[in-house]
């Protein structure tokens, strides 16, 4: 097929879309039916160049058809069938005022119309009076047949008779949508034996079949009794046929495209023949065509079987039709066409049929491409008499056009055309770039998005490779930071007279790389220890915080719940990560048709923070530091823990006294040379300029370093006037509402030789705020070490420290501690009251007895 192909519009309807595959349909005289899924059907005059007319419908339409005398539109919607009189529908479009010539007339269908009352119907087909209805039940396809009526076009259809088939899978007419993105209709063809009487005129929907391939396809008792057989492709694959009015016949299965069928129909008409199809030819959604022909197996025509010739095509289908040597078919993007006529004529022989269904299947493979594109509908073809084919579409935009295919030529030599077609040449060019700059168009917006994801998850993946990389290399290097962490600061705040503590987590981005939508902050919240009135269990919660863009150099600040006052489940773990959803990578309706994709995320842990009880102190002035807060649980328990330990053998009231009056303690010792250095290495970091002198107060120093410093990327949140004790004592309140005292003094260890060292001591009525205190100290000094100089320490120093005796001391507690730990897991030799007694004796001594931090 040589030139160009002329694409003329005709009107706009301005749709958006529709939920079922629309339908273009010729109607009376020069009139055409479009139907594209909502409640209306419009009427276009080819003449007239206009729309004259829209039927509105009760509900949303899914298919129609007319009459053989083309007298009478049956059109089907959720409410049942309705039948509409052409004429009387014409002439009533025609009265219609004369300020609306420029509109359309509306035309209400009211349900005197209805004439079957069945809902749910998907595809209608007419033979003769027999009115065919294909609907879903819900284990089976139904195949209903009703009686139409002669005289009233308003009476009700009776019914004859119903056909059921079994669904093979849960295929739902809503459900089979794939690439083309709208419902499948099911389809409905009549196919007629070449010779039946009455075939003169056909209808659209009906072929003509060579009696030859009828018997074959459909048994010899429907060839005999010369009866239309119906065509049914079915949107899970199957191709099943019915003989009409055949007793005893049955919906059968003859073959199967294992994808939703779009197009059945015939084809490959002899010019020089009686008029009969040779071929049967079905297209499936994904691409898939089936050719039916006859084989021919010896002399005169002795031995014919059917042939199946299967091939595949650039899919997806969208729509499709068939004229006497081709199939024309659309996938969206662009309108094909296939010559089905390859080889069809010559020698009767097997070996000439071997040869046609060889090129036939080469002819499968190479369509030829139109150029035309964005075509959703198609109605049947028309020839004129200088040969032309001409095509009615609908575009996706709602654009009616004919597009007139360029006259195919034998001779390949040049051609030179004559004075009067020149200007229809040079129309034909310009429709043809302006289709092609149209579909150049959406190509260049198909690539742009493309582009945009491309780069959109090169960024995420350079992200993912960084915060890899710096994970490796954390193990080797642990002191270096990463380039996109998190750092925390807490803070305690009031609300309706309560307080609770606050933490603010902030997100710092010092990577090249900027963080686009997509991410989500995901900060998990694990207590390290739990509160007995929490039923002994611990459990972790979760916050997530996604956003939207963060250049390099910028931070994300978030605020969550930590506690409320009263807790006292600290230390707490606080784990910061990245997390990806590649569903943001795409569009809605992209994401539609991946469910799995929805799910699917990238999660990339950045740092690990620690929350303990000094970034949990409560500081307020000396007027409020006496709190009425009730005791919780925890402190119940251990004051009555005290109470047995401490008055055991004493008064009740007086012991008890005595009891809630006891303070426990637990101190740290470190070598004041020590700290002289580390903390002088800590002022140069944190101020430059400042001297390296060490401070003249270390116990002021160190305790400013202790209230103010925080390992791990956690800080107080507290204003530094506020938090900066202005003596060796500072006094606070902890998370459960005790009462906790810091003091640090200067203390000399040692006997022969002395050594200067600084003694931190926690003080207060709650051994669990002890231990949470002393647990916090002992963090920070572990990561004071960290930057301490190397030295060696004397052997005799060590000596003279009395070192060696401390840790034989703390040794033989260990021991203690093992052995109370089995003696009381298998309840051998010691009660629950005598094991907590014990355990409580050396908790107190080692903490009263600390080692030397030298």
């Amino acid at each position: 097929m040589e030139g160009r192909c002329v694409v003329e519009t005709w009107t706009e309807f301005g749709f958006s879309g529709s939920s079922c595959t629309p339908k273009i349909k010729f109607g009376l005289e020069t009139e055409v039916f479009l139907c594209t899924g909502s409640d209306e059907v419009y009427v276009f005059s080819t003449q007239e160049r206009k729309l004259t007319a829209v039927l509105q419908f009760p509900g949303p339409v899914s298919d129609l058809v007319e009459s053989h005398d083309r007298q009478l539109l049956y059109v089907s919607c959720t409410s049942g069938i309705y039948c509409v009189s052409l004429p009387l529908l014409l002439s009533r479009a025609s009265s219609s005022p004369a300020d609306a010539s420029s509109c359309p007339a509306e035309l209400k269908i009211s349900s005197e119309s209805l004439v079957v009352g069945e809902e749910g119907v998907l595809s209608l087909l007419l033979v003769g009076s027999v009115l065919l209805i294909l609907s879903q039940r819900d284990a089976s396809w139904l195949l209903s047949l009703y009686k139409t009526p002669k005289q009233a076009p308003s009476s009700s259809c009776e019914m004859l008779s119903s056909f059921s088939l079994p669904l093979v899978s849960a295929v739902v007419h809503g459900d089979t949508e794939g690439k083309t993105g709208v419902g499948r209709r099911p389809v409905l063809i009549c196919v007629h034996s070449g010779d039946a009487k009455s075939t003169s005129s056909l209808a659209d929907s009906h072929f003509l079949l060579e009696p030859v391939l009828f018997k074959l396809l459909f048994g010899i008792d429907a060839a005999l009794a010369k009866l239309p057989v119906i065509l049914c492709g079915l949107p899970d694959g199957r191709l099943c046929f019915l003989p009409l009015r055949l007793p005893g016949s049955r919906l059968r299965v003859i073959h199967s495209l294992e994808q939703p069928v779009v197009f059945v129909g015939a084809s490959v008409v002899m010019e020089t023949g009686p008029g009969h199809a040779k071929c049967l030819v079905a297209v499936g959604e994904q691409g898939r065509v089936v050719l039916m022909k006859t084989d021919k197996g010896g002399p005169e025509g002795g031995g014919n079987t059917v042939g199946f010739i299967e091939g595949c095509v650039p899919g997806p289908v969208v729509c499709g039709l068939v004229d006497k040597h081709h199939l024309y078919y659309s996938t969206g993007s662009d309108l094909l066409v296939l010559d089905l006529s390859e080889g069809s004529s010559g020698r009767k022989d097997q070996e000439r049929d071997e040869e046609t269904s060889s090129k036939t299947a080469a002819a499968l493979r190479s369509p030829a491409s139109l150029n035309v594109c964005r075509v959703i509908a198609l109605a049947a073809p028309e020839h004129n008499t200088s040969g032309e084919v001409q095509l009615l579409g609908l575009s996706v935009r709602g654009q009616l056009q004919r597009i007139i295919l360029p006259v195919g030529r034998k001779d390949a030599g040049l051609s030179y055309l004559p004075s009067t077609q020149v200007g229809r040449s040079i129309r034909d060019l310009l429709s043809a770039i302006g289709d092609v700059c149209e579909r150049a168009s959406a190509l260049k917006t198909a690539i742009k998005s493309k582009n945009l994801i491309l780069r959109h998850l090169n960024q995420v993946l350079n992200v993912s490779f960084l915060l890899i990389t710096s994970a490796n290399s954390e193990e080797h290097l642990p002191g270096q930071e990463k380039q996109i962490r998190c750092h925390a600061m807490t803070r305690w705040s009031r609300l309706l007279q309560k307080d609770s503590l606050n933490l603010t987590c902030v997100l710092d981005n010092s990577s090249p790389y900027v963080l686009e939508r997509g991410w989500t902050l995901s900060v998990t919240v694990f207590p390290l220890s739990y509160s007995s009135s929490a039923g002994g269990e611990s459990c972790s919660t979760s916050f997530s915080f996604p956003f939207h863009n963060l250049p390099p150099g910028e931070t994300f600040e978030v605020s969550l719940p930590l506690a409320a006052a009263g807790d006292s489940s600290f230390p707490m773990r606080v784990s910061c990560s990245l997390i990806f959803s590649l569903s943001r990578l795409l569009g809605e309706e992209e994401t539609a048709h991946l469910p799995g994709l929805q799910s699917s995320c990238i999660s990339l842990p950045l740092n690990t923070l620690t929350v303990d009880w000094l970034h949990a102190l409560q500081v307020n002035s000396p007027t409020s530091q006496s709190s009425n807060i009730p005791t919780d649980g925890i402190q119940a328990f251990l004051s009555s823990h005290r109470t047995r330990c401490v008055g055991r053998g004493e008064g009740g009231g007086e012991s008890a006294s005595k009891a809630e009056q006891e303070q426990y303690s637990a101190s740290v010792r470190v070598s004041s040379e020590l700290l002289r250095d580390t903390l002088v290495l800590k002022s140069s970091d944190l101020d430059p300029q400042g001297t390296k002198v060490a401070p003249q107060n270390l116990c002021l120093s160190l305790l400013d370093w202790l209230l103010s410093e925080g390992p791990g990327g956690v800080k107080m949140g507290h204003h530094r006037d506020k938090i900066v004790p202005s003596s060796s004592v500072f006094t606070a309140r902890g998370p459960n509402g005790d009462t906790v005292k810091l003091t640090a003094k200067e203390v000399n260890v040692g006997e022969e030789e002395s050594l200067s060292t600084i003694e931190v001591r926690v003080e207060s009525s709650s051994i669990a705020a002890v231990s949470g205190l002393h647990h916090a100290v002992l963090r920070r000094v572990q990561a004071l070490l960290q930057s301490a100089p190397e030295r060696a320490a004397s052997t005799q120093r060590v000596q003279s420290l009395g070192l060696r005796q401390a840790l034989q001391r703390a040794e033989r507690l260990l021991q203690q501690i093992q052995q109370s730990r089995i003696s009381g897991a298998f309840g051998v030799g010691v009660s629950t009251g005598q094991m907590t007694r014990s355990l409580l004796s050396v908790y107190r001594e080692l903490r009263e007895n600390p080692l030397l931090i030298i």
